[in-house]
C-alpha cells in the first residue's frame, strides 16, 4: 500500500510514536508499504514551528532534513493535476493544506494516513485512520 502521511502522523512517527494507533504503527513499519510525503507537509511543519505550536530540538529546516534522511520516503510532487483536483471534492473545513493532501492522495492513488476525524468522515480519498 502507498501511504501518504498527514502532517501530524509524520510528526508523531518521528517525535512521539505513542500517539500512533497500533494499526498505523504497524503499517508505517511494514516493508510492504511505501511511505509518501507532500511538500505541503514540510511547509506545515515550518509554519507550526514558526508559530511555536511544535518544539523541535534543532532548527526546523535542519529537523526536516534529518527526518527525511532517517526514513525511506517518497516525495509526492505538487503538480498542476493536484492543484486542479482540489476543486473536485468537498471537505467540511476550508483548510487548504487538507485540500492539497486529499488531492495528492486522489491523483497518485495513495491512502491518506490521518487522525483527522473530519477527513476520515469526508471519504474524499482512501484513508487509514489513526484510531
Amino acid at each position: 500500500m502507498k501511504l501518504l502521511l498527514d502532517t501530524h502522523i509524520w510528526l508523531w512517527s518521528m517525535l512521539d510514536r505513542t500517539q500512533l494507533a497500533n494499526n498505523v504503527a504497524a503499517a508505517l513499519k511494514s516493508d510492504k508499504n511505501e511511505l509518501w510525503l507532500s511538500p505541503i507537509t514540510l511547509w506545515e511543519v515550518l509554519v507550526l514551528a514558526e508559530k511555536g505550536r511544535i518544539s523541535l530540538a534543532v532548527p526546523p529546516h535542519e529537523w526536516i532534513t534529518q527526518a527525511l534522511s532517517a526514513t525511506p520516503i517518497q516525495e509526492a510532487p505538487l503538480t498542476s493535476d493536484v492543484a486542479l483536483e482540489t476543486a473536485r471534492f468537498q471537505l467540511p473545513r476550508g483548510d487548504p493544506a487538507d485540500r492539497f493532501l486529499v488531492a495528492t492522495a486522489r491523483v497518485f492513488g495513495l491512502t491518506l494516513v490521518t487522525a483527522d476525524h473530519q477527513l476520515i468522515m469526508a471519504k474524499a480519498s482512501p484513508t487509514l485512520a489513526n484510531r
